[in-house]
């Protein structure tokens, strides 16, 4: 039986989860439960198409679930009207997407800085360090292998794709949220790169007590993370599918 996890050491807590596309005759999503804690790091692997980044989107309310349950830092991701979950997300949610969505007319820095623009509480955190938020964009491009003198005012369109993958990272970092969801980061990365930035990746998230949900279809990472999930394992309609 799986251990009854304390409410304040639970960050994700998902309960009989389905989730349904509206023109689909299936399910993609039925999870009966899911509990992720505080400050763990957890690599979620699963196949092209087995629902992975549909899951990620659920957990940051940007889809909401057709039925069940799920609770992000105990709050019910569903009770919340769009723009408190909205908020919820900005304040609370860290987001390294596949293809990064980065504002392509605004500077490096600027990128970064978004995400305390869209959350005061962020901001706040890091004002707290005693830094400015300047300073702290700086800090993280250094920390990720990037010059800030060098790359600050150029507009992202101009860097490399690992560039950008980098300064997404910087962004969903700054003001250490709760929870950083990642979503195939490093598929554009080279083997020893990868390495590299999910070292200085997770160093970040324990700095701050960051929660990181990682998805990808390679293997190869999992010994960069604490636990392992394989979404087929959990997944009642993968499981289904393959008797």
């Amino acid at each position: 039986a799986k251990p009854v996890l304390s409410s304040n050491n639970t960050i994700v807590k998902l309960d009989d989860l389905a989730f349904r596309w509206p023109k689909s005759q299936r399910n993609t999503l039925e999870i009966a439960e899911l509990s992720i804690n505080r400050g763990e790091s957890l690599f979620l692997k699963g196949q092209s198409g087995s629902g992975k980044t549909t899951l990620l989107s659920l957990l940051g309310g940007i889809n909401i679930a057709t039925g069940g349950r799920v609770e992000v830092l105990g709050q019910d991701i569903a009770a919340m009207k769009p723009r408190q979950r909205d908020q919820f997300r900005a304040d609370h949610i860290g987001f390294i997407f596949q293809l990064f969505n980065l504002i392509p007319y605004l500077s490096v820095v600027d990128n970064i800085l978004l995400a305390c623009r869209f959350s005061e509480k962020r901001a706040k955190k890091v004002l707290l360090k005693g830094s400015t938020l300047i300073d702290e964009a700086h800090r993280l491009l250094e920390h990720l292998g990037l010059d800030p003198n060098e790359l600050e005012h150029k507009p992202v369109l101009e860097l490399s794709v690992g560039q950008q993958q980098r300064v997404a990272t910087a962004r969903a970092l700054i003001g250490g949220p709760d929870l950083i969801i990642a979503d195939e980061p490093t598929s554009a990365l080279d083997a020893d790169a990868q390495k590299q930035f999910l070292q200085l990746l997770n160093q970040e998230c324990q700095a701050f007590g960051s929660t990181l949900v990682f998805v990808s279809h390679d293997s190869s990472l999992e010994s960069q993370f604490q636990h392992t999930l394989e979404l087929s394992d959990i997944n009642k309609v993968v499981a289904e599918a393959s008797l």
